[in-house]
């Protein structure tokens, strides 16, 4: 899916470098994910970014998302009759998606799970996550790959 957007670069900057001719403007796809943008110019293979859309997706199927809007059910009153039914318990697709994430996620390691997680989960782009984690720039790329390969291995992919 594309979502295009047209955005202008301010005061003839590019990040921290300064822009060749003072103001760009420059398409950027608003519905591309860091992963996605990584697979399409070709820094990462198929077999990482399969495992890393696998791992999107039950983290995605687990809710495991912060809500960003107000929950609507109604408050349980009691524990009578009168009280608004409990909604709270997870169901089994929800329940077995966790699951899936936090195997997949003890199977990458505790020092790769971070990258994994900002970059594939929230989608953070690879310069934030490796200044959230105190990493030298660029450095998060490998990483992310020797990540992705053991989550490759954990889902088995060919």
């Amino acid at each position: 899916m594309r979502e295009l957007a047209e955005r202008s670069l301010e005061d003839g900057r590019v990040g921290s470098r300064p822009a060749a001719r003072g103001r760009r403007n420059v398409t950027v796809n608003l519905a591309e994910s860091p992963l996605s943008w990584l697979r399409a110019r070709g820094l990462v293979s198929v077999r990482q970014y399969d495992a890393g859309e696998q791992l999107r997706d039950d983290y995605e199927a687990a809710c495991l998302g912060a809500r960003v809007t107000m929950r609507w059910d109604a408050a349980p009153t009691g524990s009578g009759s009168r009280g608004a039914p409990s909604t709270g318990t997870p169901g089994g697709p929800q329940l077995s998606a966790k699951r899936r994430f936090d195997a997949a996620v003890a199977a990458a390691g505790p020092g790769l799970a971070d990258v994994l997680w900002r970059v594939v989960c929230a989608g953070e782009g690879l310069p934030a996550a490796e200044k959230a984690l105190g990493w030298p720039a660029r450095a998060g790329r490998l990483v992310l790959t020797l990540a992705l390969d053991r989550l490759a291995e954990h889902y088995r992919l060919p």
